[in-house]
């Protein structure tokens, strides 16, 4: 098929390239011309596994293209993806100015039969306002038809999540959407949810909000494991082995953050309130994530009594391992909250440093975790990369002045660190 996605940020790099490797001819554009000039010379603005290699792949089999002209886009494409991003603004409501900007653009330049399909996260109803914008702006009475498909794409494991998912839910209006969906999707041998639109946009976000209830469900146990003297980690382990709630989002460690949890669950609760529900339980598992920066940062403060004048070391900076992506990151408010206390901070990520530069100051980025120990006394673990696993803590104990570890991510066992002479700090690991 002849696709195009308008939107080049994570969601809308990695659905075009991965339409483009199952053989559809794709176009991806975006507004920022920067941008576009870096794709089309193969430099990827974003880290996440194998897009890069995808996207060189599939431009030179002329199969994927970047441009800024939507108007090039809806002339050469039947099916038309829109991924532009939709932030929150000041009250929990999602900003919706670049979906309607875009809606109007395609309805300005169709000259034929188009099928418009959400992919960017929206509030429900978001469907029937693309559709009056389409209706209001296009020049002649040409047929359309708007579709819901949201994206189910975890950062670090996108295109494994695009070619291998657990579902695809597309919301439509006509047989003649869903037919043109279910063939483009056909190749995946995937089970796929045929919906009304707003079925499919509430799918979308009561997914979010109900793993970032399952996180700020355990974290909230794990505040009881430490009161108690039990180890949450068992307590998630036992849980987890239930069908009916499963082991997945059962971690507790520095809470959820990146740019989906966060800006989803206001969304929802504030597309609840206009609906006239008073959505208490989301309101509480915002509550909870937030709680759970704060509470970190007084284990290091009970554990280093003093704050002022001391060197935290602090490794991760990522919302999550296999992502540059710092977007609403435990880390940064951590960081800062740190520094309020007149703590200095050595920081290591694989690769987020470049964008963190940007949001933090007066802080020693660190070229290895090695780096970031010499001379400090607390060693903070914020993300769980693979790479902080494999720590050699013969070494690390050698070159921090305190062997005091505080593992956010609880990815090591407290035993092996205290037998090698390490003060070990986790989340709800019997210790408060």
């Amino acid at each position: 098929m002849n696709i195009s996605i308008i939107g080049s940020g994570y969601v809308g790099l990695v659905t075009g390239a991965c339409f483009a490797e199952l053989g559809n001819k794709v176009i991806c554009v975006d507004n920022d011309e920067a941008k576009v000039a870096l794709l089309k010379k193969g430099i990827i603005p974003i880290y996440e596994p194998g897009l890069s290699e995808l996207i060189k792949n599939n431009v030179g089999k002329k199969r994927l293209i970047f441009s800024s002209s939507i108007k090039d886009a809806v002339k050469n494409s039947e099916v038309i993806f829109i991924a532009v991003g939709t932030p929150s603004l000041p009250h929990g409501e999602a900003d919706l100015t670049g979906i309607e900007n875009v809606a109007q653009n395609i309805a300005l330049n169709m000259t034929g039969y188009r099928l418009i399909v959400e992919k960017s996260t929206v509030p429900v109803e978001t469907g029937e306002w693309v559709k009056k914008t389409i209706s209001t702006y296009v020049k002649r009475n040409i047929k359309f038809d708007v579709a819901s498909n949201p994206e189910f794409l975890k950062e670090g494991s996108a295109i494994n999540d695009f070619m291998h998912p657990d579902r695809i839910v597309i919301g439509v209006e006509s047989n003649k959407a869903r037919d043109l969906l279910v063939s483009l999707y056909k190749p995946l041998n995937a089970p796929i949810v045929v919906t009304n639109i707003k079925s499919a946009e509430i799918i979308k976000h009561s997914s979010n909000a109900f793993l970032a209830t399952k996180i700020s469900f355990i974290n909230a146990i794990s505040k009881i494991c430490d009161k108690v003297g039990a180890d949450v980690k068992e307590v998630a382990q036992g849980m987890g082995l239930d069908k009916r709630i499963g082991p997945s989002f059962l971690n507790a460690g520095a809470g959820y953050g990146g740019s989906c949890f966060p800006k989803d669950l206001d969304a929802f609760i504030n597309i609840s309130e206009k609906m006239g529900y008073d959505f208490n339980l989301l309101k509480a598992v915002k509550e909870i994530n937030e709680d759970q920066r704060e509470f970190i940062f007084q284990k290091i403060k009970k554990s280093l009594w003093i704050v002022k004048g001391k060197t935290v070391a602090v490794l991760g900076l990522s919302f999550k391992p296999n992502t540059d992506d710092i977007r609403s990151a435990p880390s940064i408010d951590i960081i800062k909250r740190l520094q309020e206390e007149g703590a200095k901070i050595h920081v290591y990520d694989p690769q987020s440093i470049e964008k963190a530069k940007a949001v933090l100051d007066k802080v020693h980025f660190c070229k290895d975790p090695y780096e970031a120990c010499k001379g400090a006394e607390c060693l903070l673990v914020i993300t769980e990369w693979n790479e902080f696993k494999e720590l050699d803590f013969i070494k690390v104990k050698k070159l921090l002045k305190r062997p005091l570890i505080v593992d956010g991510r609880n990815i090591y066992e407290p035993q092996k660190l205290e037998k090698i002479g390490f003060t070990y700090v986790g989340i709800g690991r019997g210790k408060s």
